[in-house]
């Protein structure tokens, strides 16, 4: 049996990729949460020749950190399951992005932290920032357009790519950044999946606050659980 660790669920972006992505290949796995700064984080650790960061994947005795290598090991361990497109030219393409994702975009994350509990508005944003915003949605909708006639999300059926981006799509929404309308239709899609809908209302129930991700500090704005 697999074992996900990771962190707060309204902040915790890379957790959320992970999570989704095993979820969205119906793979089998406990879920074990760690908030941020806490003695259990640090205890759960210990022992594991593995750094601090969440997400991290218990495979038996191994450990397997950091959310693309977990993403690849159980694409591996379950060929049988649609982790990635099944398309060739889908598959590269998806793993690419993904590629992109894991070692780019800072601008973005720093400044646009994942908060699924603060009320959608807008946020002022830089000329870096906007064009990682552009990139973005240049992604979407060249992936939506070469290979996505099967279904909402991005190579047609949810895959790992999804999952990666999927973080993104919520931080759009949260900071009320005006969208293409094909950027906006996939936003909606990953905010409808019912594995994202059921990871959202966790996290709205979270009482743990980061300073860090929450850009409106020392207020902190919460939207209601819905």
């Amino acid at each position: 049996m697999l074992t996900l660790l990771i962190a707060n669920k309204n902040y915790s972006s890379w957790s959320l990729r992970a999570w989704l992505a095993l979820k969205g290949a119906d793979i089998a796995f406990t879920e074990r949460l760690l908030p941020f700064e806490s003695e259990a984080f640090d205890a759960a650790f210990a022992g594991l020749a593995a750094p601090r960061r969440v997400p991290l994947l218990l495979d038996g005795d191994a450990a397997v950190w950091d959310s693309l290598a977990i993403i690849e090991h159980v694409a591996e361990r379950y060929p049988d399951r649609p982790v990635w497109p099944t398309e060739r030219a889908a598959r590269i393409m998806a793993r690419s992005i993904c590629a992109e994702m894991h070692s780019g975009f800072h601008r973005m994350r720093r400044h646009l932290p994942m908060n699924l509990w603060r009320p959608p508005e807008p946020r002022a944003c830089d000329a870096g920032v906007e064009a990682d915003i552009a990139r973005v949605a240049d992604i979407w909708r060249e992936a939506r357009t070469r290979f996505g006639a099967d279904g909402p999300f991005l190579f047609g059926r949810f895959s790992a790519a999804d999952a990666y981006y999927a973080p993104v799509a919520t931080r759009l929404l949260t900071y009320a950044v005006p969208l293409d309308p094909v950027s906006a239709a996939y936003v909606e899609a990953i905010h409808s999946w019912p594995d994202f809908v059921a990871w959202r209302t966790e996290a709205l129930k979270e009482p743990w606050v980061a300073e860090h991700d929450e850009v409106d500090w020392p207020v902190v704005k919460r939207e209601a659980l819905a």
